[in-house]
């Protein structure tokens, strides 16, 4: 397979995951950018859930997600709230309400079902060379690699003690290092 047929398949298949994102997001009176959105937001840590780290994972422009987030409170799957310590940064968390929605919306466009016949090696594999292709073209692009703390060259164990962001000096919860982080950089 050339690296032309591998692009033309593995954008049909992103292109399957947006039809059924954006046809689950109509229903609910959303667009596409507004469910991309949240999604993030219920995946990031608290470093990242910021209208700057929003627009800087999907790409756009602040007003563009400025405007997305506005609708995303008035519908009540957002709530914005000032910094604890800085009152001039706002951060954003999903309501109960939207992170159900993007629950449910998750298992509309989920590999699961066309992978359930799939070889777990094969799978694994699969999900190796995906992860080399992205960070690859995140290097091209010169594009953050917004990836899990758990994969973080500054996440550090402390086994007894638990984890630590080596870059924030601040301790991370076992939860923490599953979210995904705007500082996040790979291990060299």
């Amino acid at each position: 397979m050339s690296a032309q047929e591998a692009n033309d398949v593995l954008e049909r298949l992103c292109n399957l995951q947006r039809m059924e994102a954006r046809a689950f997001g109509l229903r609910y009176g959303l667009q596409p950018v507004q469910m991309e959105a949240l999604t993030y937001l219920t995946q990031c840590n608290r470093y990242s859930n910021t209208p700057q780290a929003v627009a800087e994972y999907l790409g756009l422009t602040k007003g563009t997600v400025s405007q997305s987030l506005k609708v995303l409170e008035q519908k009540g799957f957002l709530r914005k709230q000032a910094d604890n310590e800085d009152k001039r940064i706002v951060r954003l968390a999903p309501t109960t309400k939207g992170s159900n929605l993007v629950k449910k919306a998750l298992l509309t466009r989920s590999l699961e079902p066309a992978l359930a016949k799939t070889d777990s090696i094969k799978i694994a594999e699969l999900t190796s060379a995906l992860r080399s292709i992205l960070r690859g073209m995140q290097q091209v692009h010169g594009r953050k690699a917004f990836g899990a703390c758990h994969t973080c060259r500054f996440n550090e164990d402390h086994e007894k003690n638990g984890y630590v962001c080596g870059l924030t000096r601040e301790p991370l919860s076992v939860q923490d290092i599953q979210l995904i982080c705007r500082e996040h950089q790979y291990p060299q």
